[in-house]
């Protein structure tokens, strides 16, 4: 058992770190030489204002009076710059998107690694070619790109991450900081000729990260208020700002000017999918070397914005976030930064069109460099003779596309040579993505070779241990031999070929596993042919049919990992399940119970995801109800013949009791408070630690008998979701302990049907007396069914409320008991305790079951395996490395969560 264990172990690991090197490598190269437009750059310095957070509806559109929320940018737009919409990419979270807006390049997935927090690769940025950068805002985003800079010319200003409180009484403050502190910071250059000598360079880059609108759309929500009139601060500091630059530098028209936001955010004040009030982001750009705005009469636009927004004669010019990166280093000079794979918008440039080819030309080519990076790479890892070159870039194609663009360029045909460089610059970005992704065929199908060999052995030791389908047949010594050389053998092979391909060490890892899960699968030969042998003996429809529903069953539970429904509609066959069996005669009470608890059940996946409507009258609701019920359990602890046991576990009830009235208490206290901008009391804060901590202690002080000790815990847990809860998830896990106390009857009056006559009572069922393992029976085919109803309460106890691997279901309002300053670990914790709290409650009703049907664990938590592992497989191959961290973190999560 101890090898077999640790096997599990081996071969989980393996298949969990595979991923990483198959979905989640980093897709950036280094080594690329950095490319530079020859000709003079328009602007001697760049301001680049990012609004975190804010939406591009929220900016460009009119006030129910005809006026604008930032009136001084909606006359930079009208009058002397260029405007339009930034396309963000999911995730539409801070770090990629200011990522993509300062080094043009987009989510780096191995970024998963490292809970998202921060980029795992080193890269270049605007801010790193720059003369001097200068940035004032938040501590969560500037240092990552002073990190990342080479030498010391990156200069970061944060506050301290206690100033970002989601309970403060106006987060706009946090702005306000920022325009200060550049106020301030030119006020003192000129008394400090190095700082005003280098202020005076070219090629500098000034960036001032705004966080005050996203604080408040998380906060209050986009359409509060306090979220325009954030918007409004902004445009004052921004014109302030404009105009003490400006002055400072003598008007010399030298100063080009860049707002924008790294995302936007929904309406329920989340964000990281991709809605459009997410992805939907403002850019207006004014000042040095760019363009004025330019009269039209109609536009190529299918959305109603331009009539929204009254801003149907001022051409809209929309561009991809990463493409802003260009056009930054273009208007100062820089080379462009290196892992870039942003198209330079030409529309934004009042420049030459010679300047103009110049810059595509020089976009081009540095993209290209990216792209013969990564072809190299992978040629020096693969035989020549396996080698499959990207054939519409061959290295003949690279050099005529090149000598074409500057052919043109030197025959002054400038439109022909940014068609060609926007055609070269598609066609590399093409082939960077099929060298990222050239090994994951041949990876995939390995690592899927392991996977289902190990889940057959699974299989074969539950037949061969724990069922009286096979005899035990004597091995034969010789051919025992004869197939461990045999694969020895195969193993060989395969650790030659990938030596002369001087393959990394993970894939020797991930090649040669199935190698020994199928020897040992092939030495259960006897075993395989015992369990032929006895389905041949059955009628054909009923292997067949057996197979249809275990196979139907499956589908189903993957298909509920995407469609929180199809959970609803397995809860109702449940809820049906003892018409259709003996249960319904014998034990109707509880039957009747079942079937409306798990119709009750049924209905939270319907709703809507948590997070986008708070209901704290609701969470009130339930926290008394909670109270009521844990009233009416008093009296079986005052029977208790034991009056010492007695007292003390009455005491441990009582202060459950407290435990879930202050919960209650501090929920409503806490969200009052907040609500009147008062903060969140230190009381209450204090309360919901102690709640937290005592939770996990009172239990284990409460009785031991079967139903008492389940329900100490479903009240422990219930005190602490209390305080996690913003909505109807609140009732969520009392329905669901209602279930499965149900359950746990349901499965004694189903061991009727076998005729055991060892069925025990639970109500006087103790965990203390050791189980006698003489009493432990040989599987049933019904105890497939029981571990698949524990799997599917898992899967409902993950994603009834919502999903559970989206960022942008999580409402920093669930945690404003416990801390309203912004941390993203601490506050990461605590909405994984909120996910984990249901599956407890599931998984102590599944080891009742166990004990009280007179299992072996080992045995239940085989098929469990079994069921989890054919599920993986299924996501092994649906696990995403694009889209939001919605749909990366759903299937990651899955994944990690079946293994």
């Amino acid at each position: 058992i101890p090898v077999f264990i640790l096997a599990g172990l081996l071969v989980h690991c393996v298949f969990l770190v595979s991923i990483f090197d198959i979905y989640f490598s980093s897709p950036l190269v280094h080594g690329m030489t950095p490319q530079q437009t020859p000709l003079p750059p328009p602007a001697k310095r760049l301001v680049l204002f990012v609004a975190d957070g804010l939406r591009a509806d929220s900016l460009y559109e009119l006030n129910s009076n005809g006026t604008s929320q930032a009136p001084y940018l909606r006359g930079i737009l009208e009058n002397s710059g260029s405007w339009g919409v930034s396309h963000t990419r999911v995730p539409t979270e801070s770090r990629p998107g200011h990522v993509a807006l300062i080094a043009g390049f987009y989510e780096d997935v191995s970024a998963v690694a490292k809970g998202w927090k921060e980029n795992p690769v080193e890269f270049d940025s605007v801010f790193n070619e720059s003369k001097y950068t200068w940035s004032w805002g938040s501590p969560d985003i500037l240092p990552m790109f002073a990190k990342g800079a080479t030498g010391d010319h990156v200069y970061t200003f944060c506050y301290t991450a206690e100033s970002e409180d989601f309970g403060a009484e106006d987060a706009a403050e946090l702005d306000m900081w920022v325009f200060d502190h550049v106020k301030r910071f030119f006020n003192s250059s000129r008394s400090n000729q190095t700082l005003f000598s280098a202020l005076n360079e070219e090629k500098v880059v000034l960036f001032l990260h705004l966080l005050g609108i996203d604080t408040n759309g998380h906060a209050h929500r986009p359409n509060s208020r306090e979220y325009k009139e954030n918007i409004k601060k902004v445009d004052e500091g921004v014109k302030e700002i404009a105009s003490m630059i400006d002055n400072f530098y003598g008007n010399d028209g030298k100063t080009a000017f860049i707002l924008t936001s790294d995302h936007g955010m929904t309406d329920w004040g989340s964000h990281g999918a991709g809605h459009p009030s997410e992805t939907l982001t403002p850019l207006i750009v004014w000042g040095s070397g760019v363009n004025h705005p330019q009269k039209v009469t109609s536009q190529p636009f299918e959305d109603n914005f331009l009539k929204e927004w009254k801003l149907e004669n001022l051409k809209r010019l929309d561009v991809n976030q990463a493409d802003i990166a260009p056009l930054m280093a273009s208007l100062i000079g820089v080379p462009f930064p290196l892992n870039s794979v942003g198209t330079l918008p030409l529309e934004y440039l009042n420049n030459s069109a010679h300047f103009k080819a110049e810059s595509m030309f020089t976009n081009a080519v540095q993209i290209l460099e990216q792209f013969k990076v990564k072809m190299s790479q992978k040629k020096e890892t693969t035989l020549s003779f396996l080698f499959t070159p990207f054939k519409p870039l061959s290295e003949s194609e690279q050099i005529n596309f090149l000598r074409k663009a500057r052919l043109y360029i030197q025959q002054q045909k400038y439109d022909e040579a940014v068609s060609l460089c926007k055609t070269l610059i598609n066609l590399a970005l093409e082939g960077l993505s099929y060298y990222h992704t050239y090994d994951r065929l041949f990876l995939g199908l390995s690592i899927a070779m392991g996977f289902v060999g190990w889940t057959m052995y699974v299989v074969l030791v539950i037949i061969k241990t724990h069922t009286n389908l096979t005899k035990t047949v004597q091995a034969n010594n010789k051919e025992s031999a004869v197939l461990f050389y045999g694969f020895a053998f195969v193993g060989m092979i395969i650790a030659f070929f990938l030596l002369i391909q001087t393959c990394p060490w993970t894939y020797y890892i991930y090649c040669l596993l199935p190698v020994p899960v199928w020897y040992a699968v092939v030495r259960e030969l006897p075993v395989i042919q015992g369990l032929a042998a006895n389905l041949l003996s059955l009628r054909i429809s009923q292997s067949i049919g057996f197979l249809l529903v275990c196979t139907l069953g499956i589908e189903i539970l993957v298909f509920s990992f995407f469609y929180r429904f199809t959970l609803t509609i397995g809860l109702l066959v449940f809820a049906v399940w003892p018409r259709i069996t003996q249960m319904w005669v014998q034990a109707k009470t509880t039957a009747l119970t079942w079937t409306l608890l798990c119709v009750l059940l049924a209905i939270f996946p319907l709703m809507p995801v948590v997070g986008r409507e708070s209901n704290i009258p609701l969470v009130i609701t339930t926290g008394l109800l909670t109270f009521l019920i844990s009233c009416f359990s008093l009296a079986p602890l005052c029977k208790s013949e034991n009056k010492y046991r007695n007292s003390e576990d009455l005491k441990v009830h009582f202060c459950q009791m407290l435990s879930i009235a202050l919960s209650t208490y501090v929920v409503s206290s806490t969200h009052d408070s907040l609500k009147y901008k008062q903060g969140l009391p230190v009381l209450n804060q204090i309360i919901s630690w102690m709640t937290l901590v005592s939770s996990s202690v009172l239990p284990l002080l409460s009785p031991t008998f079967l139903f008492q000790r389940l329900f100490s815990i479903v009240l422990s847990l219930m005190s602490t979701y209390l305080l996690l809860s913003t909505g109807y998830e609140a009732l969520f896990p009392l329905v669901l302990s209602g279930v499965m106390f149900v359950w746990i009857n349901m499965e004694q009056e189903a061991l009727q049907h076998y005729g055991l006559s060892l069925k025990p009572k639970l109500a006087v069922f103790n965990f203390t007396y050791a189980t006698d393992i003489t009493q432990f029976r040989q599987l049933h085919l019904d105890d497939v069914r029981r571990s698949f109803f524990f799997v599917f309460f898992i899967v409902t106890a993950f994603f009834g409320t919502g999903n559970i691997a989206s960022v942008n279901s999580f409402d920093p309002a669930s945690v404003y008991c416990f801390l309203t300053v912004f941390s993203p670990f601490m506050m990461g914790g605590l909405l994984v305790l909120k996910v984990v709290i249901p599956f407890v409650l599931v998984s102590c009703a599944f080891e009742a079951v166990q004990v009280t049907t007179q299992l072996s664990s080992k045995s239940l938590f085989l098929i469990v395996l079994v069921i989890s592992d054919i599920m993986a497989l299924h996501f092994f191959f649906l696990v995403k490395d694009y889209g939001s961290w919605l749909d990366i973190g759903t299937r990651y999560s899955i994944f990690l969560l079946l293994l």
